[in-house]
């Protein structure tokens, strides 16, 4: 037997209650549940006698004896009471369900310790369904005085999995495989880190001895935890750089240096230099690349993503733009369209809107070559979608992307490629990813940041006022729109309650329609009920200029550009998480005028949404607001549901444990350079641990 084997090996673990614990808990060898950790722990170090007890509800712990039991009848049934004395007095047990089991198993005048939640009534001390163990139980067990309680379920309650079987199940394990644990970090690391062996890290995450020990169990299992994950996401980005092969852009010729001499703009900032020359360095070595390049909302990372594929181009490959929405598609087709006007590069755009003749046609001038850049939505990922030679395909707001359609990009056909070669990968992201979560879920991943704005673009102005300032506001609504500038009033889309948000809206239109008349005033409206004709329509009014004011839900976060639109208005901005009220401020600031975002609140603000709002106030730093985010609303929740299984851990957290986050991938970075691939006599625990892990883990497949 070893701890690979299924639960049912545990005594007391039938068919039908592993089946239970692992639809509900994920528990299904016993390793499974060595590795299931409990939350919370009840310290019993204390035992109190009956004299001592305090007329409050705390929970207590008594050795006594129980001399009687009798039923007595109430409105309602009846209830189950034993008299339990120590030395020093007398108290009553209580219980309301199970009576009939319960008075078969108690035993007269034997020695119990009992432990549960204190009632005092009437000047009389008792217990409702208390926990009870006959001392010479207790005496056989390990012993801890501190008890784990674990993760439970609804259903495991109802079922009679309670927790004290729980602690059973736990404590057989530990007799069975306690002298089996195998250690799974080399000496030298222990030694460096002061860390507690494995063997007794495990014993103490369940049964701690004492609050020093605790700490340390679970400091050396958290650091384990994340120095595995580190060993994992760095082997594989080795991998990637020794063994797989990339196509290698060596001419820097014609279209790059054309656009870059005739056609930028603006002159680059430093840090699009620095990133471009990361890039630059990647295609030109032979390896594959594979690299995620963030910035803020206007960083220029179109114009990054534009000379990378241009190299491209120079060096006879063709290139792809895969974005989530068809908005943010149409957004890229028209700024790389008009980035390379009057210069013989053929550009496309495909979604699922796209006529079919028209497909068939961009089918045939990939195939054939002749179609140089295709920027497009998931369509892309179509099997018919075939390129003659893609050398780059650049992912942007790729947590929106599933894994495996990240993957079928990667593999994507290329009818020239005789050598089955991937094509380099730039991932792009507006939402800007704190350290530790890019190390955990993006550490195969080679990181550019653009963390700098273009020159000329001024800090945008936040400012938050309440729902009575509103009259205020649009007092300055008419002053920007008298200087020539133009606004957007946000209302929240949350989809459970479309109508309420409809209805929202409407009544903010008919209201600004009233403060702002025509024919003096223009209004758009753009909503999710709108035909996309109705809604195009509306928002070029806007890009246009004929409209001043767009009163839009959450549809304009992405895919509008419009320089002249300097002030935001954001409605209930409560009702918004972080990052989309970042990426809201994001759709001002784009020109050269000072610009503004208002954030409208109502009085009623739960701390949560008090730090946000004031968040946005203090800082225009997309990396620190990431930061406040992370910590509010955890790791799973920032990543988006494909991506939040990535971070499937078992004692460590991100965001809490970041120091030893970036302990565990500095060791595993100076481990791989000594030693790459774990042969060393010193290193041959970690690597067997390391293997174990690679065939059982989820969470390797999961990696972006």
């Amino acid at each position: 037997m070893n701890l690979s084997y299924p639960i049912t090996y545990i005594k007391g673990i039938s068919v039908q209650r592993a089946t239970l614990l692992y639809t509900e808990l994920g528990i299904k060898t016993c390793n499974d549940l060595l590795n299931f950790f409990p939350y919370r722990y009840i310290d019993k170090t204390q035992f109190y006698q009956i004299k001592e007890l305090q007329p409050n509800s705390s929970d207590v712990q008594i050795v006594g004896k129980i001399i009687r039991v009798k039923s007595v009848a109430q409105k309602r049934g009846s209830r189950l009471v034993a008299t339990f004395v120590d030395a020093t007095g007398t108290m009553e047990l209580v219980w309301f369900k199970g009576q009939k089991w319960i008075k078969d198993a108690l035993k007269i005048n034997e020695p119990y310790v009992v432990y549960g939640k204190l009632n005092h009534y009437n000047g009389n001390f008792s217990i409702p369904h208390p926990e009870l163990e006959l001392v010479a139980e207790y005496k056989k067990k390990l012993q801890t005085k501190m008890q784990p309680v674990y993760p439970s379920t609804e259903r495991l309650t109802n079922t009679g999995v309670s927790n004290k079987l729980m602690r059973t199940y736990v404590q057989y394990l530990f007799k069975q495989f306690l002298n089996r644990i195998e250690e799974s970090l080399s000496k030298e690391i222990i030694e460096d880190f002061k860390l507690m062996p494995k063997r007794d890290a495990l014993l103490n995450a369940h049964f701690p001895k004492s609050q020093e020990d605790l700490t340390k169990a679970q400091n050396r299992l958290k650091f384990e935890e994340l120095f595995f994950i580190q060993l994992q996401l760095l082997r594989k980005k080795l991998i990637n750089k020794t063994k797989i092969q990339g196509f290698i852009f060596e001419n820097v010729s014609d279209n790059f240096n054309t656009f870059y001499k005739d056609h930028l703009p603006f002159d680059l900032t430093n840090a699009q230099k620095r990133v471009l020359k990361e890039i630059r360095k990647d295609v030109a070595s032979g390896a594959h690349m594979n690299r995620l390049l963030q910035g803020d909302v206007g960083s220029g990372k179109t114009i990054v993503a534009l000379l990378a594929m241009l190299l491209a181009i120079d060096n006879g490959f063709q290139a792809t733009i895969m974005a989530p929405t068809e908005i943010l598609a149409n957004q890229h087709f028209i700024a790389v369209s008009q980035l390379l006007q009057g210069m013989s590069i053929n550009v496309d755009i495909l979604t699922g809107s796209v006529k079919t003749k028209k497909r068939r046609e961009i089918h045939a001038s990939l195939e054939d070559g002749t179609l140089d850049i295709l920027i497009g939505t998931h369509a892309l990922l179509e099997d018919k979608v075939k390129f003659k030679s893609l050398g780059i395909a650049i992912i942007d707001e790729q947590h929106r992307f599933g894994v495996a359609q990240r993957s079928k990009l990667w593999g994507k056909n290329t009818l020239d490629n005789k050598d089955g070669l991937p094509p380099h990968i730039l991932v792009m992201t507006a939402t800007p990813i704190p350290r530790t979560l890019a190390m955990s879920v993006y550490g195969d991943l080679d990181i550019s940041v653009i963390d700098e704005l273009p020159p000329g673009r001024k800090e945008i102005k936040t400012i938050h006022r309440f729902d009575s300032n509103r009259l205020s506001v649009f007092k300055f609504i008419r002053d920007e729109i008298k200087k020539g500038r133009q606004v957007y009033v946000v209302y929240p889309l949350i989809q459970e309650s479309e109508t309420m948000d409809y209805k929202d809206l409407m009544d903010g239109y008919e209201s600004i329609s009233r403060d702002f008349p025509s024919p003096k005033y223009q209004i758009s409206i753009v909503h999710g009920k709108m035909k996309p004709a109705d809604k195009e329509h509306e928002m070029q009014r806007f890009v246009k200029g004929e409209t001043q004011i767009m009163v839009a839900t959450t549809v304009i976060e992405v895919g509008v550009n419009v320089p002249n639109a300097s002030v935001m208005i954001i409605e209930s901005s409560e009702r918004f998480g972080l990052s989309q009220l970042h990426q809201l401020r994001g759709r001002v600031g784009r020109g050269a005028d000072q610009s503004y975002c208002i954030l409208l609140s109502s009085y009623k603000l739960s701390p949560e949404g008090k730090t946000r709002l004031k968040t946005m106030v203090d800082t225009t730093d997309g990396f620190k607001i990431a930061e406040v985010d992370l910590k509010l609303r955890g790791p799973g929740n920032l990543m988006g549901t494909q991506q939040s299984g990535v971070l499937d851990l078992k004692i460590a957290d991100v965001v809490k444990d970041s120091k030893i986050l970036v302990a565990a991938r500095n060791t595993a970075i100076a481990l791989l350079q000594e030693d790459p691939n774990l042969s060393k006599v010193e290193n041959i625990p970690i690597s067997q641990a390391f293997v174990k892990m690679s065939k059982s883990s989820k969470i390797w497949s999961n990696i972006s």
